[in-house]
């Protein structure tokens, strides 16, 4: 059995400085992904150097505003989220960043190592946020797309947030992208935050094997924790019934495509092809999106 202790993070253990979450590339021992949780309270402000990565800020709940290089990106954020997709900021590498906050709020600042730096800092708005409602029947679940190809322009990084109804199994089938194969599968590593809706809520996320790469994580998730993902099958992801289940994807890689390519366990791929006679879960979309 893997020490799941390298991957599982549960709230709190890696906490450092102003940041409840803080998973660097060598804190994870790998090379690229990377996140920070940052709750500032009313009127409050930290100030945050990019270094050698591109991050997003990305509101969890709360509003900001984000002040770079002599522009100012008044984020409206969310409640909650549950409760909406949100709007969001996009600051290269080797940038500096003020993120204030009038009534306070915790915010996401995913990462990702990168050698470019083609892009300027920008805005991403809520309407434009793709939403996917993927799966059928207990696979349901809602994709939010901020920063994936197709969607948002970035050098490296990937993310987007899940949300699964109680109950239900997301990231399923169980997949895996840590081979480079062009076309087929991308090397990424991943990077999973957890947040759980009510009062004691919990979930379950398996992480296991390739042949050649032993990984074997089984965790029982609550709000706030975090599972690494070098590589190996990860799924499902749990949502224990009467507990919605949220999480907030980080991934990145080494590639130079910036493709998000997976292949699934051929155990469980024929999983997929039950979804045609299927519905989708009439809990979905959560409430305030627009499937599109």
């Amino acid at each position: 059995m893997t020490d799941t202790s390298k991957y599982h993070l549960p709230k709190g253990t890696s906490a450092d400085g102003p940041y409840d979450l803080l998973v660097t590339p060598e804190s994870a021992g790998w090379g690229y992904s990377g996140l920070r949780i940052l709750t500032l309270g009313p009127d409050q402000a930290h100030t945050l150097s990019t270094g050698d990565a591109e991050f997003l800020v990305l509101p969890l709940t709360g509003s900001c505003t984000v002040t770079t290089d002599g522009k100012a990106f008044e984020l409206t954020g969310r409640t909650g989220v549950f409760d909406s997709a949100t709007d969001f900021a996009y600051l290269p590498r080797e940038s500096e960043a003020l993120i204030s906050s009038a009534d306070g709020g915790t915010f996401a600042l995913p990462s990702a190592r990168t050698e470019r730096s083609s892009l300027s800092a920008r805005y991403g708005p809520k309407e434009d946020v793709p939403v996917e409602l993927r799966g059928a029947g207990a696979c349901s679940r809602q994709v939010n797309n901020y920063c994936l190809p197709g969607t948002f322009e970035a050098e490296q990084l990937l993310v987007c947030e899940v949300l699964t109804p109680g109950g239900n199994w997301s990231s399923y089938p169980p997949h895996k992208h840590d081979t480079a194969r062009p076309g087929e599968e991308s090397e990424l590593e991943e990077i999973y935050y957890f947040q759980v809706a009510g009062e004691g809520g919990f979930a379950y996320q398996r992480v296991y094997s390739t042949e050649d790469r032993p990984i074997d994580v089984l965790a029982e998730v609550r709000s706030g924790d975090t599972v690494l993902i070098p590589h190996g099958w990860h799924g499902p992801s749990v949502a224990a019934p009467g507990y919605d289940l949220y999480y907030l994807n980080v991934m990145a890689g080494p590639g130079q495509d910036r493709a998000w390519l997976i292949c699934d366990d051929p155990a469980h791929g024929w999983v997929r092809g039950t979804w045609e006679s299927q519905d989708v879960d009439d809990r979905l979309p959560f409430e305030g999106l627009t499937h599109r």
